[in-house]
C-alpha cells in the first residue's frame, strides 16, 4: 500500500509544526552547540521509535515471527537464516505488529518492494 501523501494545506501544516519544533529545541539547547546536537539526536530517535518501535521490540518480533512461519521466508516460502532475515509491514501504516508483519529474505524483500514501486 502506498503512503498517503500530504495535501498542499496538510504539508503546510506539517512544515509549521517543524518551525515550531525546531525553535523549541533550539531554545532549549540556550546556544550551547553540543546540547543542540544531542536534543536533536533525541527526538530523533524518540520519533523513529514511536513509528517503528524500539530495536529489542523489532527483535522480539522477528524471533516470534521466525518461530511461527517455521524458519521460512513469507515471500517465496524458501528456508531462511534467522540473521539477516526482514519484517516486511502489510500496511506500513498499522506498523511492526505480529498480524502486520511477515518475516523475508532481504533479497525477496528488495524484488517485492520494487514490484511495487518503492526503491
Amino acid at each position: 500500500m502506498p503512503s498517503r501523501r500530504l495535501t498542499k494545506e496538510e504539508a503546510a501544516k506539517a512544515d509549521a509544526l517543524l518551525t515550531t519544533v525546531r525553535q523549541m529545541i533550539a531554545d532549549a539547547a540556550e546556544g550551547d552547540p553540543v546540547l543542540l546536537f544531542a536534543l536533536r539526536r533525541r527526538l530523533f530517535t524518540r520519533l523513529m521509535y514511536w513509528e517503528r518501535g524500539t530495536p529489542a521490540e523489532r527483535r522480539k518480533l522477528q524471533i516470534l515471527k521466525w518461530r511461527a512461519q517455521g524458519g521460512l521466508c513469507g515471500l517465496c516460502g524458501q528456508a531462511m537464516e534467522q540473521k539477516g532475515a526482514e519484517l516486511d509491514r502489510t500496511d506500513p501504516v498499522l506498523g511492526y505488529t505480529a498480524e502486520n508483519t511477515r518475516l523475508v529474505h532481504h533479497a525477496c524483500h528488495r524484488e517485492d518492494q520494487e514490484t511495487k514501486g518503492f526503491s
